[in-house]
């Protein structure tokens, strides 16, 4: 189906589950940072409907949310050429996510690998939420008609299955109404490992807060974390291929590279040879210069919660000029009787 009837647009969200860390930063927020203000009309959204197929605690629902934005807002989201929003402002993506409930088939859910990482063996208990959440990450990002969503290695089946249900809805109603999402696939170096285990993503569930930089850590614990990362008696090597067998290495380089916006070949033609009792203070250096400001701008953000929930509130009106719309032409496709006026 051609693209051509759609305006480029982006979305992508991410779950309020609070300690945003530096994997969430190099692994999505810089690269959504990158996007705004180019070819594409950019949305970014604080999903907190999908937050809730697990049980939240409502107030650390609510601070996690405000969270999360103003971690958008520090990393470089500029309200005034991307919208901000939390989910749950735009009721369009709930209704429609029913909309596609009805089109998803059962054998589509099943397959989904995450719902069986998230329920584990008590998939019984899970909540039908869990099960069904694809369906309304498929409606978030074509509630937007969006033709781009930047996506990770963990995210790439949900956007197949977005595709396969705009293809099935647009099949069955003899419409080409919604667009076939592209990925935009994350470049290279943006895994973030364990500061603690380089085998191993690092993780706002690790219960080590050494494991990882939270964007909410000040100049003095980003220096801290990484004097103390992990690391091998070996100096770092010349070429790529010294790192093999070498997590903890590599993760340091990889961040090292990913902060400085080099490759790693180029930090390792400048660092090569270097131990790391060397290597880790010119790190941390490099780390605080550009997480601190970060940081504390977040934390000036939180002081303020009621100008959070202004952007928000904003976002959401602008969202909707999008989101109603689109809805109601879906209804009518469907064959729902609209509101007339009396």
């Amino acid at each position: 189906m051609s693209q051509d009837p759609f305006t480029p647009r982006v979305f992508s969200g991410a779950q309020p589950s609070g300690n945003l860390h530096l994997g969430n930063y190099l692994g999505a927020l810089r690269n959504w940072v990158g996007m705004q203000g180019s070819d594409y009309e950019t949305v970014y959204c604080m999903v907190d409907l999908h937050a809730i197929t697990v049980w939240q605690d409502p107030a650390e629902l609510r601070q996690a949310t405000r969270e999360l934005c103003a971690g958008y807002i520090a990393s470089g989201l500029d309200p005034e050429k991307s919208i901000l929003i939390n989910q749950s402002q735009v009721p369009e993506h709930a209704q429609l996510a029913w909309i596609f409930n009805c089109v998803a088939r059962m054998g589509w859910m099943k397959r989904m690998t995450q719902f069986k990482d998230k329920a584990g063996k008590n998939a019984e208990n899970a909540s039908l939420g869990l099960f069904g959440y694809p369906a309304l990450m498929a409606a978030d990002i074509l509630i937007y008609h969006a033709t781009h969503v930047p996506v990770g290695e963990d995210q790439k089946q949900h956007l197949e299955l977005t595709r396969d249900i705009a293809a099935k809805f647009n099949h069955d109603y003899g419409v080409a109404f919604f667009p076939m999402t592209e990925p935009v696939i994350e470049g290279a170096a943006t895994r973030v490992m364990s500061l603690r285990d380089g085998s191993k993503k690092m993780s706002k569930s690790d219960p080590s807060d050494m494991s990882r930089i939270n964007m909410t850590d000040d100049a003095d614990t980003i220096a801290k974390k990484i004097r103390k990362a992990k690391t091998d008696p070996e100096a770092l090597p010349s070429e790529p291929e010294g790192l093999d067998d070498r997590p903890e290495a590599c993760n340091l380089v990889n961040i090292y590279a990913a902060l400085s916006d080099q490759s790693v070949d180029q930090v390792l033609s400048e660092m090569g040879g270097k131990q790391f009792g060397e290597f880790k203070p010119l790190l941390a250096d490099l780390a605080v210069a550009k997480l601190s400001p970060i940081s504390s701008e977040m934390a000036r953000l939180m002081a303020d919660p009621a100008e959070i929930d202004l952007i928000l509130s904003r976002g959401a009106q602008r969202a909707r000029e999008i989101t109603r719309p689109i809805l109601r032409q879906t209804y009518d496709i469907v064959g729902m009787v609209a509101p007339v006026e009396i």
